[in-house]
């Protein structure tokens, strides 16, 4: 559309501008990551991304002897969209009941995980683990930053089932489904880490499997998938690629 009008928009605004069609069209209260990704995707690599200024790190992909499988649950529940917008309102609560104890925390990112169990009385269930899950989420992200630059994939793996843990128990956006496909994943041999990814209640998993495992790890989830909740699974194996860049 851009290139049709003739018109220049830098990527963090077309970003931005994408996110603003969810936020008023579509009515979900989303971040920025999904759309800085389609922006400045690079092929084999990853993104760390810092919603707060928009600074982009591209990280090497360095996986080495390993896949990222995607699977997905073909499920949707309808709640996500509202559940996505009711995280989001009470992550702000928790911050403004926090900004009372710790006066220069602006959002979950200024708070550290010694705070947030020294002062987890004055946050009420939910928003303790709603809190609890951000601020570890993350400390994973960035940890998992570092490990994959160092090609750990074992840890990176490691991080990625905290990571649905945390999503399923904590943030409670998971689902039996999701919770299903990891818990098959990660029975195999090959299988580095699993987690869900999206809004959650439905959708894909992200999984890192060995490639010589790919073939076996498919044909086995698809089965098992299918059998433990009569909904057949389909997968993708995919790579990391460029962004958004017109085509003839």
């Amino acid at each position: 559309f851009l290139n049709l009008a003739e018109a220049n928009l830098e990527l963090p605004q077309l970003a931005l501008a994408a996110q603003q069609a969810e936020h008023v069209y579509a009515g979900t209260d989303c971040g920025v990551m999904d759309q800085m990704t389609a922006a400045f995707g690079q092929r084999d690599s990853a993104l760390l991304i810092d919603c707060r200024t928009l600074q982009i790190t591209h990280i090497n992909l360095n996986i080495s002897d390993y896949e990222i499988v995607i699977c997905n649950t073909n499920i949707k529940h309808e709640l996500a969209n509202s559940a996505y917008n009711e995280r989001r309102a009470e992550c702000q609560r928790a911050v403004q009941l926090l900004s009372v104890k710790l006066p220069d925390v602006r959002s979950l990112r200024d708070v550290t995980k010694t705070q947030i169990d020294d002062w987890k009385q004055v946050l009420p269930q939910p928003l303790d683990r709603r809190a609890h899950h951000v601020v570890t989420e993350n400390e994973r992200t960035l940890r998992a930053a570092e490990v994959l630059k160092r090609g750990n994939v074992s840890e990176f793996g490691e991080l990625m089932v905290q990571s649905h843990r945390s999503l399923r128990d904590d943030f409670e956006v998971s689902c039996a489904e999701l919770d299903a496909m990891v818990d098959i994943a990660m029975s195999q041999d090959g299988v580095a880490g699993a987690r869900m990814t999206g809004g959650g209640f439905g959708g894909c998993t992200v999984n890192l499997v060995q490639r010589d495992a790919v073939d076996r790890f498919r044909m086995h989830i698809e089965k098992t998938y299918q059998r433990q909740t009569g909904i057949a699974a389909t997968t993708y194996i995919v790579k990391a690629d460029g962004g958004v860049q017109e085509h003839d």
